[in-house]
């Protein structure tokens, strides 16, 4: 799955922004690709409204 960060971690709670950071995204545009699997799916959960998902 490819996951891109498309709004700010400016104002996100720092369990969020620990989060994000493990999936490798640190900056807006920022891309990853992880694979799909439940500890993704669980990571991307917490931050859903930060982030763009799609299959890759």
């Amino acid at each position: 799955m490819t996951i891109t960060l498309v709004k700010s971690l400016i104002g996100a709670n720092k369990k969020q922004i620990a989060t994000a950071h493990a999936l490798g995204l640190k900056k807006i545009g920022d891309v990853t690709t992880q694979p799909d699997n439940d500890q993704t799916k669980g990571k991307v959960a917490k931050i859903t409204h930060l982030v763009k998902v799609s299959e890759a």
